[in-house]
């Protein structure tokens, strides 16, 4: 197929979703566009995000024409996946948080939800452990510091477990939190840790996210568009050029994008 399948996130967490997307479609034409300018979206305002994704995302589309878009931002898709849809005149595929696949793994029937704090405040995560962790304890926890960290591990930078223990034990110090046995990583960002958040951990945890889901929805939508082809190269998008974009051009290779563009 000549029409690329679009990437979005704020940052590099993408990435992690691209993964299993060119692993089960390796041919796809792809097109990563992160909005660097516009990063980190987890601290920012439900208006903020739900104004900035569609007017950005409409822009990429007008730009690169795909045949489907892919938020891969669980913040994004919590708060501004419906008004994309309503804008779009293509397939759009969100990111959610893996909290239907951690009910159905977790023994002690307690999970913990790491995401963003824009994400793990979200009405759309209490619908979810209603309708699918409903006998579970459900704790949840936001850290905008692994999302850096995610960044800076990606662009070169030492990251050890040291690094994200912190983070871990916000959602393993709560109350019932010594139970946790399965833990959702609810942002894009986090899988790129999760060496570092095994090797953080006081004991095994089973740590799931929605990736693998994704590239599944990805092919369904597609049909015989996505049939196997040689892989070929993508390219990644920016939305401002600065040194830390300079600092990922090993790191976007390693994925499969050869060319970087500024929007």
């Amino acid at each position: 197929m000549t029409a690329p399948v679009l990437i979005f996130d704020s940052g590099v967490g993408g990435l992690s979703v691209l993964a299993p997307i060119r692993a089960l479609l390796p041919g796809l034409a792809i097109v990563y566009a992160a909005d660097n300018a516009g990063f980190p979206y987890g601290t920012k305002s439900e208006a903020e995000i739900a104004a900035r994704v569609p007017a950005l995302l409409g822009r990429l589309v007008e730009r690169y024409r795909p045949v489907l878009a892919v938020i891969a931002c669980n913040t994004a898709s919590t708060i501004a996946l419906a008004h994309v849809r309503a804008a779009l005149d293509l397939p759009v595929v969100g990111t959610v948080p893996a909290i239907k696949p951690a009910a159905e793994q977790s023994l002690t029937r307690v999970i913990g939800v790491l995401g963003t704090a824009a994400t793990v405040r979200q009405p759309y995560v209490d619908r979810l452990s209603a309708e699918f962790a409903g006998d579970c304890l459900v704790l949840r926890h936001g850290s905008s510091r692994l999302v850096e960290l995610a960044e800076a591990r990606l662009a070169g930078e030492k990251v050890t477990a040291a690094d994200v223990a912190p983070e871990l034990a916000g959602l393993l110090d709560q109350p019932g939190g010594d139970r946790i046995d399965t833990v959702v990583l609810a942002c894009t960002h986090f899988p790129l840790l999760a060496t570092e958040l095994a090797a953080a951990s006081p004991r095994l945890l089973h740590f799931v996210d929605g990736g693998a889901g994704i590239a599944r929805r990805v092919a369904h939508l597609l049909g015989p568009m996505a049939a196997p082809a040689p892989p070929i190269a993508g390219r990644a998008v920016f939305t401002r050029a600065d040194a830390h974009v300079d600092a990922l051009a090993g790191a976007l290779k390693s994925f499969g994008l050869a060319s970087v563009e500024i929007l």
